[in-house]
């Protein structure tokens, strides 16, 4: 199985024997860094989504947790106040 930098090699020893390349013919090294620096690119944006993602999947923990318990509040804030209705009505009823 042929690596890519034998290919690369093989390419660099035929490129050497044939003439000049013309101007619409990009050189190997220069096109293989400018790949090299888009992957750089792409690794470094794939790592900050990853984390940015992470980081949101927290918060959105945090805030389920929070709903819950606001959630648990509310029912019994709305409980006791029904309570309270239910007491005061019954003691209008007795007097």
């Amino acid at each position: 199985m042929l690596t890519f930098l034998a290919i690369y090699d093989d390419y660099n020893v035929i490129s050497a024997h044939t003439p000049a390349m013309s101007q619409t013919e990009k050189d190997p090294s220069t096109e293989l860094e400018a790949l090299e620096a888009k992957l750089d690119t792409l690794i470094a944006q794939f790592n900050q989504v990853k984390n940015e993602n992470k980081s949101l999947k927290v918060k959105q923990d945090a805030l389920v947790k929070e709903k819950a318990k606001l959630l648990e509040k509310t029912t019994l804030a709305k409980t006791r106040v029904e309570a309270m209705i239910a007491r005061l009505k019954a003691m209008e009823h007795d007097s």
